[in-house]
């Protein structure tokens, strides 16, 4: 059932490409038509499943033989909770470009393509297959902000495809050395994390595929793609890049880099884990000083998926769950902000000067606006009741066993991360500095029906797993006692 969820996106793929120029309504009908059947059809998966988190098999048939590559689908919890991440961004970006009519066709067909490499990526266990997913991913996006995007965003998209692409060669340049030193027979994730590859090979192999993918999950001091792509980006591009394209960088470095070599990962653990902290610290404390809001909330995302790269590198049961719930929060978290921020404030004030907004009174002239960010603003700080903070604290309790000090820097990012988001938040929308408001004499235009649609959703998501994380939980844990794991199992402490 879930092999539905790439067929269903790249169809609609289809559809939007066979409809006649012009008809934008019909194309954002058909987009998210497509995108809730997919949203559905994960959800029916995941229940389907047992909600047990145990791998099962979707689809394995020969692809290309004389390789041993195959046209292998499957899922572990850890894959349902990022299928469910990506139906649910994907909806709710369709729901908050809802004003889109330049090129809607083609916009739509690129967005529902990125979605289809999403789902792929987080079903395939060959890693021929994984990583023709991965590219089918990435290279929508450039042409989302390209055509679509906003401020410099030739610069910013050339930059997301060269810092991809660069990741990308590095994951291939591993890949095929792990193929060629197993004897070159399969590309079956399974049977290559059963392989003991030589520890010198892991050495040098696992750091080049971990950063190949974790320059994609925006770890420093390979982030400066991200904030400049995030405000460059159209505000759904901001959204899945943030919410799930990011992700896919985290869980290719697990699924494959920490898979395949576990003595690597030993090896390097401690390194990925201060880059990881100085990530977080970073991102926190450029975010605290910037004028344009989208670019505090660029270098937010870039502190907060130090939190997830941090859990992976702690290697024991907690930080490793804590991680990959991080991935889901930070999803729908950074989803909201960015909605908040592109679509609801931008897209209404033409201008992201928080010193311009801080004039504007936006408070009073965009009251859902100012609560939804409130919301999102409290929930990026980690307060409880919202599905940052059990992701946090297990990230902070996981990190504390393995390297205290990491994990006291961790604990500093949050702290800033409070002061960064306050400072947001006042500027924009609670300032006391508002002049006699010319949007008297022309109002600024309501928040539409499709927007509050896209934000409740989010908000309900948040809360829903901040007060019972276990719904996640039972997914994610289990997941860590598979085969697949041994070697990783053997290297931590669980």
């Amino acid at each position: 059932m879930l092999a539905w969820t790439v067929y269903i996106s790249f169809l609609g793929v289809l559809a939007l490409l066979c409809l006649p120029a012009g008809m934008a309504r019909a194309a954002r009908v058909i987009a998210l038509v497509i995108a809730l059947a997919g949203m559905v059809v994960g959800i029916a998966g995941t229940v389907c499943s047992g909600m047990n988190g145990v791998w099962f098999p979707i689809a394995e048939k020969p692809w290309v033989k004389s390789l041993g590559i195959e046209y292998f689908l499957g899922a572990d919890g850890i894959s349902l909770v990022l299928v469910l991440l990506t139906g649910i961004a994907a909806v709710t970006g369709i729901l908050f470009s809802w004003n889109v009519e330049h090129r809607a066709k083609e916009f739509f067909a690129f967005y529902l393509a990125l979605i289809g490499g999403v789902y792929g990526v987080f079903l395939s266990f060959d890693l021929f297959l994984l990583f023709v997913f991965y590219e089918l991913a990435i290279i929508p996006k450039y042409f989302l902000i390209a055509i679509w995007g906003s401020t410099n965003r030739e610069y910013g998209a050339m930059k997301l495809a060269l810092y991809s692409f660069i990741g990308s060669a590095m994951v291939l340049a591993g890949i095929v050395a792990a193929y060629v030193v197993a004897g070159g027979a399969t590309t079956n994730l399974f049977e290559l994390a059963k392989y003991p590859f030589p520890e010198p090979f892991q050495f040098w192999a696992f750091p080049l595929v971990f950063v190949g993918f974790a320059i994609l999950a925006g770890l420093w001091p390979f982030h400066t793609w991200a904030p400049t792509g995030h405000v460059a980006a159209p505000m759904a591009a901001s959204m899945l890049l943030a919410g799930v394209v990011m992700k896919l960088g985290a869980y290719g470095a697990l699924r494959v880099a920490m898979t395949l070599f576990p003595a690597g990962l030993a090896a390097w653990r401690n390194e990925i884990a201060l880059l990881a902290a100085i990530g977080i610290v970073y991102g926190a404390m450029v975010a605290l000083v910037q004028k344009d809001f989208k670019f505090v909330i660029g270098y937010s995302s870039v502190s907060h998926m130090g939190f997830v790269l941090l859990g992976l590198a702690t290697i024991n049961g907690i930080g490793l769950s804590g991680a990959v719930l991080q991935m889901f929060s930070h999803g729908i978290i950074a989803g909201l902000l960015f909605a908040v921020v592109g679509r609801m404030v931008y897209d209404r004030t033409h201008t992201r000067d928080l010193d311009v907004l801080e004039t504007m009174g936006l408070g009073r002239t965009l009251p859902f606006a100012a609560g939804v960010f409130a919301v999102a603003g409290f929930a990026s700080m980690g307060l409880p009741g919202f599905s940052g903070f059990p992701a946090e604290m297990q990230v902070l309790i996981g990190s504390w066993y393995a390297f205290p000090t990491y994990g006291v820097m961790a604990g500093l990012g949050i702290v800033i991360g409070v002061a960064y988001t306050l400072r947001a938040m006042q500027k924009a929308f609670f300032s006391d500095s508002v002049e006699t408001p010319a949007e008297a004499a022309h109002p600024l235009p309501p928040i539409s029906l499709p927007e509050k649609i896209g934000a409740i959703l989010l908000i309900v998501v948040t809360v829903t797993i901040g007060l019972y994380p276990k719904l996640l939980l039972d997914l994610i844990i289990p997941s860590f006692y598979s085969p697949l794991f041994d070697g990783l199992r053997q290297r931590g402490a669980f």
